[in-house]
């Protein structure tokens, strides 16, 4: 398995106390100007921007930021020095990399006032010039009412009834199918039927082995295939995934495989049904067909349907039975009662 990088693109993180959604190498919220902090999680915004400027390039390559060990400075990878106190970064800790990045999924877009750039309608602030977004439905972070355990806890309640609600919507439309299903073909009502006709037919099909072509088959032929012809298609199957870089970029990575299939064309023998003999009568004694068989014939399985027509005060009604001994009951004449369902069908016979 071979990776590729196809792309670096920048990430964001959330700030814990005011909960605005800020760039991933912003240091400090542009809401509240809080530090971000060190076990913040780095999320991939549905609207991916793909880093494309040299230096945010550059710093997206370098890998995982290190905080000092003396001042718990947040550093560039490239740095050798804490920008804040000066120490040797030798002895930093490195930000938490490699990991795969948690997406968002897609949101309301509304463009920034400032600067005209889009963000998610659920950001406060915007991604790019950090200006308070004021469109629809959106206020700033410190407008933001806090929610309190207690409003935590009635919402968690009123999801929690939201989703029993639906199960229980979704029960009853199954329900109402099973109840509508039995009200329409269970027995409604019974009436009297007295056999009028009895019909029967069978079918027997002539086989013969015939020369069948495949063409481009995938997987290897049949052992008994001649005129094989066979190659093998390649191709290069990736999935993605974005890896964090501990800095707030993350590189989009392509994991890819080559996929190999063997495809081939060739000949083989079947049994080909070349004609069908069928016989029918209105008696209990069905009779197949027997024709004459040449060289390389065979004939294939045989194949009967038995149907009783009964007069009624309701008209003629027909009803199908499976076995020979169950249809030879059906005499000429004979009495039975017939259940019936909404739709007029017959479902069961009685005597």
């Amino acid at each position: 398995m071979s990776k590729k990088s196809s792309k670096f693109i920048q990430l964001e993180w959330e700030c814990p106390g005011c909960d605005a959604r800020n760039p991933g190498p912003e240091e400090n919220c542009l809401s509240c100007g809080a530090p971000q902090p060190e076990n913040v999680e780095f999320v991939a915004p549905a609207k991916r921007k793909v880093v494309t400027d040299e230096k945010s390039l550059k710093r997206a390559k370098a890998g995982a930021d290190i905080y000092c060990a003396f001042c718990e400075t947040r550093n560039p990878a490239t740095q050798e020095a804490c920008i804040q106190c000066g120490a040797e970064l030798a002895e930093g800790k490195r930000r938490k990399a490699g990991g795969e990045v948690r997406q968002r999924k897609a949101e309301k877009m509304i463009a920034c006032p400032s600067c005209t750039t889009e963000n998610a309608s659920s950001n406060h602030t915007c991604l790019e010039c950090g200006a308070p977004l004021m469109g629809e439905n959106v206020t700033t972070a410190r407008e933001m009412p806090k929610s309190t355990a207690a409003d935590q806890a009635k919402n968690k309640l009123d999801a929690k009834k939201k989703n029993k609600w639906i199960v229980a919507l979704v029960i009853a439309a199954i329900l109402c199918c099973i109840a509508g299903a039995i009200f329409f073909f269970s027995p409604s009502e019974s009436i009297k039927g007295t056999v009028d006709d009895v019909y029967w037919q069978t079918s027997i099909p002539l086989q013969e082995e015939r020369e069948v072509d495949y063409s481009n088959e995938r997987g290897s032929p049949p052992s008994d295939a001649y005129d094989i012809s066979c190659h093998t298609e390649s191709e290069e199957v990736c999935t993605e995934r974005t890896v964090d870089q501990g800095n707030g970029f993350a590189e989009v990575v392509q994991d890819c495989e080559t996929q190999s299939d063997e495809y081939c064309s060739y000949s083989v023998m079947e049994w080909q049904t070349i004609e069908s003999f069928t016989l029918d009568g209105h008696d209990h004694a069905p009779e197949y067909a027997s024709p004459s068989l040449s060289s390389g014939q065979r004939l294939g399985s045989e194949d009967v349907n038995y149907s009783i027509t009964f007069s009624s005060d309701s008209g003629m009604l027909d009803y199908s039975v499976d076995s020979l001994d169950e249809f030879r009951q059906y005499q000429i004449g004979s009495n039975w009662t017939l259940n019936m369902n909404r739709l007029g069908g017959i479902v069961s016979v009685e005597r």
